[in-house]
């Protein structure tokens, strides 16, 4: 029995003009797959020491307060934005009472942070001044991490609910995994 000898083909054999014909195409291919890189790719991607914006604070008018106001619904006086518990992301402190057309109805001070689950609406996660409390807030604000507010309050039920007569100075710190309350008492000597 006789072998058919096979023709020796030439792309059998490596040469140097081979090797460079396939590094070539290695990088262009290289290439063409960085330039075609989708945008939110890019978009990840700082330079170095850029800053990142943050997510924005949650929205006080988002939220369903633990207020008992009937038909007349409930109202978010005042609120205040930062980073309270030192995790990169603002929270919101919001002053919410009930309408009401005249008078002076007492408020509650509530944190609100991100929903866990996204879309959904903020998470009340603390109460700073409970409505049952019966005060007046002015003057909210955060700062270096703390909630400042001037409480309202009566020194008696003999004075008119339209006139606080003390204002307290408080302050609430995050420490330890909870909100911790500092005052300062004044009367106002009206």
């Amino acid at each position: 029995m006789q072998t058919a000898a096979v023709p020796e083909l030439a792309h059998t054999h490596a040469r140097p003009v081979h090797w460079l014909a396939t590094a070539a195409a290695m990088a262009g291919v290289v290439a063409l797959a960085g330039w075609l890189q989708p945008d939110t790719a890019k978009a990840s991607q700082g330079a170095p020491g850029a800053v990142v914006a943050a997510a924005p604070a949650p929205d006080a008018a988002a939220v369903t307060y633990p207020l008992q106001c009937g038909t007349v619904g409930t109202e978010v006086a005042a609120r205040a934005e930062g980073d309270l518990d030192g995790d990169g992301s603002p929270e919101t402190v919001a002053v919410v009472h009930c309408r009401a057309g005249s008078g002076t109805p007492p408020s509650g001070i509530y944190v609100l942070t991100r929903p866990a689950v996204k879309g959904a609406p903020p998470r009340l996660v603390a109460t700073l001044a409970d409505p049952r409390e019966r005060l007046g807030v002015s003057n909210l604000a955060v700062r270096e991490g703390a909630v400042t507010a001037t409480l309202l309050g009566y020194s008696s039920p003999d004075v008119p609910r339209c006139c606080p007569d003390e204002e307290r100075d408080t302050k609430w710190r995050w420490q330890g995994g909870k909100f911790v309350r500092s005052t300062r008492a004044q009367a106002l000597g009206m």
